[in-house]
């Protein structure tokens, strides 16, 4: 057997890509690429028979980078997590063979001690790294700070590492493996599409849909009861143990372990494969990993500069030219004989109605709720009770802090002082996914879906808490809860399941976050202007959904909406903001008519009527 111990391939670098974390290629992880796979595996079957021995071993190398790319993608291209530290769980796992292998010996029982060091250390750093980065209130560059930093830190600790690390020169020469080239091929090449294959199967499943979800909107994720820290935790350590095991592989099969596996640039390069390849297509970065690796290996040596420079110049015009990477471009030609996806039959799901007669428990209590920022005070001892079977309208003018208070009630976090109880259970410092699962839904002002979902995907991720997405398959039937589906109806989205969201109308995506939210089953309903965009008969429609939430379902159903003309026809009370404090609640009449109310909107004793009295665009 011979093998060649090629570094990897070095894709230039200097220019990353500027597009957002949404982008991404819808669909073409489906069967439109289901031809080039298949040439591809015709491929990897016949590799044997076709290439060389200089090629095998520059494939069986690519093979390995090809599985850690896939990693990248999975989180940056479906999650929006852009990583540069999956290099170090390579490292790791290469360097967990060398060492076991040149210290210990190599044996069976060495094997096992070094996949299992591979495995536990991977999993380790990446829950370590994993916490400090997406810990509550992290923002999205510090994560990908860390993933800068893991590359650099694991590379000097190796170059630290004296004899037992190789330091600068690396672990060589120790025993490992006596399988033929060809055996290599087919063990690398297994691992290949066993990877690639699961990963294609997760992405299109229920499940894979969260994480496209967390890259469009993860705010909208946490208001839906998803722990999206946790989520992408365990993703983390999930593709950070691949990557390692693949480490373990490129180890075991090399011979030859050295800090540059561990090293920031990989990192980079791995982006770069992924990015030309096409993220957020699965196929597209197991290409880019390939081609430029065997490119690499050909040309890197006769063009050792210029190669260098046709490389960075043809990233340069990917990025620009083609943002979404090579694969869209070549699976253009099969598209026609993709079939599309199945839209699910929509089901009724059954839920028990609250008895509001026989509930003494309040449902929301808020007992001297303060918000302060700095000296400003927006909200100022606010204590307010409401019960289920309740529809209270809250009203006040513009700046009065309707929406602050709602942000208080829904994210523990957001009140400087006071308490709020849910349900009987006091939030505390909770976060809204917690908040979510005390019995909370909230509908923002503005409509806050996810833009590159479909709205069946956008419903079946407002049912994760009720019903645990499958990771493997996508169900045929989505069911919801009776005033659910009323909003779908009512709204004509029955007719739209398998439309993008980002190309319905402003009115349709409030219907449908609408939806979303009642999809959770909630037992506290916050709804922010819940009818702006739509069209009076959709308000009437909407109207009788909302009421019916209250006197029939029993849930109980706080209002922000401007039209105190729709406010009048299904709250039970109404409560007024004035600068931070409520001054008055009562019945509509007894309201709206009062001298306090009119003085607050107008300024004069003349009745408040129509849209004019809630005041326009809250800002608080």
């Amino acid at each position: 057997m011979v093998k060649v111990n090629l570094s990897p391939a070095r894709a230039g670098h200097d220019a990353l890509p500027r597009h957002a974390e949404k982008t991404g290629v819808r669909g073409l992880q489906g069967r439109g690429s289901l031809p080039l796979v298949g040439l591809a595996v015709l491929l990897l079957a016949a590799g044997p028979l076709l290439f060389g021995t200089y090629l095998l071993n520059v494939l069986i190398q690519a093979f390995f980078f090809a599985i850690v790319a896939v990693t990248v993608d999975v989180l940056w291209g479906y999650t929006g997590f852009l990583t540069f530290g999956q290099s170090a769980f390579f490292g790791v796992g290469a360097y967990a063979a060398g060492i076991v292998f040149t210290h210990g010996g190599f044996s069976p029982g060495y094997v096992a001690l070094a996949l299992i060091v591979a495995i536990a250390a991977t999993a380790a750093i990446a829950a370590l790294v994993g916490w400090l980065s997406f810990y509550r209130g992290a923002s999205p560059f510090f994560s990908t700070v860390m993933s800068l930093v893991l590359p650099i830190v694991l590379s000097q600790l190796v170059l630290s590492g004296g004899e037992w690390t190789g330091s600068s020169s690396g672990l060589t020469g120790y025993t490992t493996f006596d399988f033929s080239l060809q055996a290599w091929y087919w063990i690398a090449g297994a691992g290949l599409a066993v990877v690639a294959i699961a990963g294609w199967f997760f992405v299109r499943s229920d499940g894979g849909r969260v994480l496209m979800a967390i890259r469009d909107n993860e705010s909208r994720c946490s208001y839906l009861g998803i722990d999206t820290s946790r989520v992408k935790i365990v993703l983390s350590i999930a593709m950070a143990i691949v990557a390692g095991i693949a480490g373990f592989g490129y180890g075991s099969f090399s011979g030859v372990v050295a800090p540059e596996l561990t090293g920031f640039v990989l990192g980079t390069q791995l982006i770069i494969w992924v990015a030309l390849g096409g993220r957020g297509t699965l196929w597209g970065p197991v290409a880019g990993a390939l081609l430029i690796n065997v490119a690499t290996s050909y040309l890197s040596g006769s063009l050792p500069f210029a190669w260098q420079l046709i490389l960075g110049a043809a990233f340069v015009m990917v990025i620009v030219l083609l943002p979404q990477g090579l694969l869209p471009l070549l699976t253009r030609p099969f598209r026609r004989f993709a079939g599309e996806r199945p839209v699910p039959a929509l089901v009724e799901r059954e839920v028990a109605a609250v008895d509001a007669q026989s509930s003494t428990e309040a449902a929301l209590r808020m007992n001297g709720v303060a918000r302060h920022f700095g000296s400003l005070k927006v909200l100022q001892g606010i204590d307010l009770t409401a019960h289920a079977g309740e529809l209270v309208g809250l009203i006040g003018p513009n700046g009065a802090g309707k929406t602050t208070l709602m942000r208080c009630m829904s994210d523990g976090a957001e009140r400087s002082a006071g308490n709020v109880s849910l349900c009987g259970n006091d939030i505390r410092e909770s976060p809204p996914e917690r908040c979510v699962r005390f019995g909370l839904g909230r509908k923002f002002q503005n409509a806050n879906v996810f833009d590159t979902l479909t709205v069946a995907e956008c419903l079946r991720i407002a049912s994760t808490l009720i019903e645990r997405p499958s990771l493997w398959k996508c169900s045929r039937s989505l069911a919801l809860p009776p005033y659910a589906l009323d909003v779908v109806h009512a709204t004509g989205l029955d007719r739209k399941l398998d439309a993008v969201t980002k190309g319905l109308s402003h009115g349709e995506q409030q219907a449908l976050e609408l939806a979303m939210v009642l999809t959770l089953e909630p037992r506290i309903v916050l709804l922010d202007e819940p009818t702006a965009g739509l069209t009076k008969t959709e308000r009437t429609q909407i109207g009788n959904v909302l009421a019916a939430l209250a006197h029939r379902y029993g849930l109980c159903c706080l209002l922000v909406e401007h039209d105190l003309d729709f406010v009048a026809e299904i709250a039970t009370r109404i409560v007024v903001l004035h600068q931070g404090r409520i001054v008055m609640e009562g019945i509509f009449d007894e309201v709206v008519h009062s001298e306090l109310v009119r003085t607050i909107y107008a300024g004069t004793a003349q009745p408040v009527v129509g849209g004019m009295a809630a005041g326009d665009g809250e800002t608080s």
